[in-house]
């Protein structure tokens, strides 16, 4: 995998990526968000889980940015209207992957599903549906 050309430095931006440690890449199926292994999100400490609000961030973060690739640099920024979170497994105390798809794109909303996993991409720990707004 290789750092997304375009995103990469609009990522680097925003304080909230640098505090919890995402970043985002290319690899052959397109963007890929990245949350590093970071002890400050370790939400249960007797298991070494991942916070589900850490978790969360991840996934409306790779939606979000997948999103702004799919529209190109002059559209709008999309804005979130909601997600839906479904923790599948405990994401365990290591890097933790999400990639996100657009379902349905109308002229004012979009729907996207996002996936996350840790080692293997056919064993996700979430799931998530989220709506932008994009007008």
């Amino acid at each position: 995998m290789k750092p997304h050309r375009k995103l990469s430095p609009l990522n680097d931006m925003i304080p909230y990526a640098e505090l919890v440690g995402l970043s985002l890449f290319e690899d052959d199926l397109g963007l890929v968000t990245i949350l590093k292994e970071n002890a400050d999100n370790i939400g249960n400490e007797i298991i070494g889980a991942v916070h589900g609000g850490v978790v969360a961030g991840l996934m409306e973060h790779a939606a979000s940015f997948h999103l702004l690739d799919q529209l190109g640099e002059d559209a709008p920024a999309p804005k979130i209207i909601n997600i839906s979170v479904d923790y599948l497994r405990p994401a365990l105390h290591q890097d933790t992957y999400a990639r996100a798809e657009v379902v349905k794109q109308g002229k004012r909303v979009a729907n996207l599903r996002v996936t996350a996993w840790q080692k293997d991409e056919k064993r996700l720990v979430a799931t998530a549906h989220a709506h932008f707004l994009i007008a």
